[in-house]
């Protein structure tokens, strides 16, 4: 298991193809920032307003009192470290690079346009809602990893499809204009852990992007290492720590062509972390790979034209994946521009 990272030896200095050239790690400024905390239990109408208001700035937001349990999250997040710490014999079965494979522990993701390679290992699960016995090709080692892992991505799921239906309201679209096929595909939950790293100035957990789904909720943990572009730089998001049991929110970019641009998906990166490791979930929701996702009529007009062309997801992902991550703190920019109605 020599190509996960966190099963190897600690290492005192980075392979040469962790390493990236100085302009494509900026620093991030002194500043940091707090993400706004919404609170579910407010009235529909306030958790609306903070909704909007929080997604045409950051695109990102921490939700508490959400209605998923303490014990839940505590689990979930306890499962996904023991998963790692787990021999490696007993990880090697899941173990591919067939990035077309739903269900598999993988690492160092490299993108089809370069051979940078990013200090994460990954253990990702495909969910069909559709399907049977939608758990069946999942470890089942941690004992309970497959009913934890389970429980919190039907729990998750609902909570991101009340999110939706909420946004709904608030942009004036029908309550249920994404049911269906525009959150019909598959479930993606990935464990996410970042080994203790040599040397985090000189390389990346994860490339600056923007997630290419429809929206996506994070377990974060308590190590810190997500920074968004905000105004132009780069800047750390700091948790509050009063805040116990937040999830964080994430709008993809499917909202942000849905919407015409009036949410934002914003540009984001992972560091890593030279001291501790860092490990963090993440589920997202996704459009069916024949959905046509387009501008809604709500939001087009003759002063206001399309910003997007109306694509099937798939077609948006291929898209997606040969724009160059990790190039600059344009690629969303660059990224909307390839996307942009011609």
């Amino acid at each position: 298991m020599e190509k996960l990272l966190h099963s190897t030896t600690s290492r005192t200095s980075l392979p040469d193809c962790f390493v990236f050239p100085a302009d494509q790690v900026p620093p991030a400024t002194s500043a940091a920032v707090s993400l706004p905390v919404i609170d579910m239990s407010c009235s529909r109408d306030e958790v609306r307003r903070a909704m909007l208001d929080a997604g045409k700035d950051l695109g990102f937001f921490q939700v508490v009192n959400h209605g998923i349990s303490e014990q839940a999250l505590l689990e979930m997040a306890a499962v996904g470290e023991e998963f790692f710490r787990l021999p490696a014999e007993e990880k090697l079965p899941f173990y591919s690079e067939d990035a077309n494979k739903a269900t598999r522990l993988f690492s160092g993701t490299t993108y089809e346009t370069g051979g940078e390679k990013y200090w994460r290992d990954c253990l990702r699960f495909a969910y069909d809602f559709g399907a049977g016995d939608r758990i069946k090709d999942w470890p089942d080692k941690p004992r309970r990893l497959r009913e934890v892992a389970e429980n919190f991505t039907v729990l998750t799921r609902g909570l991101a499809m009340d999110l939706l239906r909420l946004l709904c309201e608030g942009l004036g679209l029908q309550h249920d204009y994404f049911e269906g096929d525009l959150t019909g595909g598959d479930v993606t939950l990935d464990i996410n852990h970042y080994p203790p790293c040599p040397n985090p100035s000189v390389t990346l957990g994860l490339p600056p992007h923007c997630d290419r789904d429809l929206i996506a909720v994070l377990l974060p943990g308590p190590v810190p290492g997500l920074e968004v572009v905000y105004k132009g730089e780069w800047v750390k998001v700091v948790a509050d720590p009063t805040v116990p049991h937040a999830l964080v929110v994430n709008l993809g970019q499917q909202l942000e062509v849905v919407t015409n641009g009036v949410l934002r998906s914003i540009e984001h990166r992972v560091m890593t972390n030279s001291a501790m490791a860092r490990t963090s979930v993440a589920l997202f929701v996704a459009p069916t790979e024949d959905c046509l996702v387009g501008p809604a009529e709500k939001f087009l007009s003759q002063e206001n034209p399309p910003c997007y062309r109306t694509l099937k997801f798939h077609e948006f992902k291929r898209t997606y994946n040969v724009v160059k991550l990790g190039s600059s703190i344009n690629q969303r920019t660059n990224l909307r521009n390839t996307q942009k109605e011609i």
